[in-house]
């Protein structure tokens, strides 16, 4: 039989636990909203220090004659800024799609066509990031493409929802094009079923 100090002594060490639960569940929280602050803190500051490497790229391309389509580009290497002006969308175009990259911004999807150069050129971007706004895109939208070569425009044709392994919307294209790929639905949480692939002409 369980006396009455057995019992206060339960409800002691109970009351205990609970306070250190809970100061526990508040230390992971405030650290984990700290790690999200500072995720965000260095993409916006990344974001910044890539415009200004497309401006001085763009500099080195008109005033001294130097050709930077050649070189080979390296996974996260700075590619052009990607703009959707109706969406206020302005983004750095990185290469390459590692987790990495896209925490800094959109990856250029290597096997299709470089930004700035003839063909299909595929980037992918994450739905609750950069290409969260892509939900809003309306068919004949303008997308624009800004690299040290010049700004290259394009029109969106048409709009899809396709299955993850649905590699033909990135097929190779004789003319000037640009598909957007992100995950979809755009609030579902977890790995998301569904792509939502966005592909416009170039003008």
């Amino acid at each position: 039989m369980i006396t009455i100090t057995e019992q206060q002594g339960f409800a002691v060490r109970g009351r205990r636990f609970l306070c250190w639960t809970h100061r526990f569940l508040f230390i992971v929280g405030a650290l984990a909203v700290c790690y999200v602050a500072l995720t965000l803190i260095h993409a916006r500051s990344y974001q910044q220090a890539a415009n200004n490497t497309l401006e001085q790229q763009i500099h080195a391309e008109e005033h001294h004659k130097v050709s930077l389509s050649g070189a080979v580009a390296k996974e996260g290497d700075m590619l052009g800024r990607l703009e959707i002006p109706r969406l206020g969308l302005s983004v750095a175009v990185l290469q390459g799609t590692a987790p990495r990259t896209l925490l800094l911004g959109v990856g250029h999807i290597e096997g299709t066509a470089l930004p700035g150069e003839p063909g299909n050129i595929g980037i992918a971007g994450h739905r609750d990031t950069y290409f969260r706004e892509l939900k809003n895109i309306r068919a004949r939208d303008e997308i624009q493409i800004q690299t040290a070569a010049g700004l290259s425009h394009y029109k969106v044709d048409w709009i899809q929802i396709v299955d993850p392994g649905d590699t033909e919307v990135l097929a190779h294209s004789t003319g000037s094009a640009i598909t957007l790929v992100t995950c979809y639905p755009f609030h579902y949480i977890g790995a998301a079923p569904e792509r939502f692939v966005v592909h416009a002409r170039g003008l």
